[in-house]
């Protein structure tokens, strides 16, 4: 698999930027594993406030974008006192999910710590159950899409994850 550039990277809007905590430490001195993934999970929660999914998305409309599958690619260590960032490209939707890449950042060593590929899903929470994104949503992740797929630089994914 072809993985961007740190270069290539940093042209989309960065989120969850920050510093690793010494609370995110593991015993060498680096960022727990635990922490990859919540650490991407919060940037694409950043990132899709823009197509219209707020952090209070399931008080506000009873839905959530919840993750139903992952791929976790780790690249280079990140270490306390780094900093740290996190760009989002979205690659697909269906009817009820879509497919992205989140790419965690070592922004002091200029390059790609982790990748995470990831299927979420809409889903209504009371009843519990899956249901196609509302209109609005749809369209703008639709265009989201677009922007993403113009990119001069390809999106090579695991090929294990994929929509339905």
């Amino acid at each position: 698999m072809d993985t961007p550039t740190y270069e290539q990277l940093v042209g989309l809007p960065a989120y969850a930027v920050q510093t690793v905590p010494m609370a995110f430490e593991d015993n060498n001195g680096q960022l727990n594993v635990r922490h990859y993934l919540g650490i991407g999970s919060e940037g694409l929660d950043e990132s899709l406030e823009g197509v219209g999914i707020p952090h209070n998305w399931p008080v506000r409309a009873g839905l959530a974008c919840l993750a139903a599958e992952h791929h976790l690619t780790y690249l280079h260590e990140l270490h306390t006192g780094e900093r740290m960032s996190v760009r989002v490209r979205l690659l697909g939707r269906s009817e009820r999910a879509v497919h992205g890449l989140v790419f965690v950042l070592d922004d002091t060593r200029e390059r790609l710590s982790t990748m995470i590929e990831e299927i979420s899903l809409c889903v209504r929470l009371e009843p519990r159950g899956t249901e196609p994104w509302p209109e609005e949503i749809a369209r703008n992740l639709d265009a989201r899409i677009a922007e993403h797929a113009a990119l001069d630089w390809s999106a090579d994914t695991s090929s294990c994850l994929h929509l339905r």
